[in-house]
């Protein structure tokens, strides 16, 4: 049986996994339910298989210019491109559902498909499945940035 206690399980694993041992960044839960204000990048990507859906991976821009300089083994004071930044979050989305199909399978879930990531700039970003599909948003602490992990979901039947 698929459960949110599941998915929130795996999700907060998968990223520790993807951030801790590629990226050399820590990743927590945040305690309240913080979340991502100002210009930020929302990096998507979408699966099919028994379940379908999407992952998306949320953060300020500062975070991401972290993060990709540190993907990158550049120094923070290096000068990188916002194409630089924004392919590093896609290829982080990329990484992380790549991390979460893998301990999904282990699960029993199933093969899923996935899609290439999509990575988009704004305020208030948020991605929707639609009707009929689950959705867990989990606030983290990258290092000390606050990003949001979301994972959208239905059973396919």
């Amino acid at each position: 049986m698929i459960t949110d206690i599941c998915f929130n399980d795996v999700l907060l694993e998968s990223a520790k996994e993807v951030f801790e041992t590629m990226i050399f960044m820590t990743v927590e839960q945040c305690p309240d339910c913080i979340t991502v204000e100002g210009d930020s990048l929302l990096g998507s990507i979408t699966f099919t298989g028994s379940i379908e859906g999407c992952m998306a991976i949320c953060c300020d821009k500062e975070c991401a210019r972290t993060i990709a300089c540190n993907m990158l083994a550049m120094e923070g004071d290096d000068s990188i491109s916002d194409n630089e930044i924004r392919d590093a979050i896609g290829e982080i989305a990329n990484m992380l559902l790549g991390s979460l199909k893998a301990n999904l399978i282990k699960q029993d879930v199933g093969n899923l498909d996935v899609s290439i990531p999509c990575v988009v700039s704004g305020k208030e970003l948020t991605s929707s499945l639609g009707e009929g599909s689950e959705e867990i948003t989990m606030p983290i602490y990258i290092d000390e940035s606050v990003a949001e992990l979301t994972l959208q979901y239905r059973v396919v039947k």
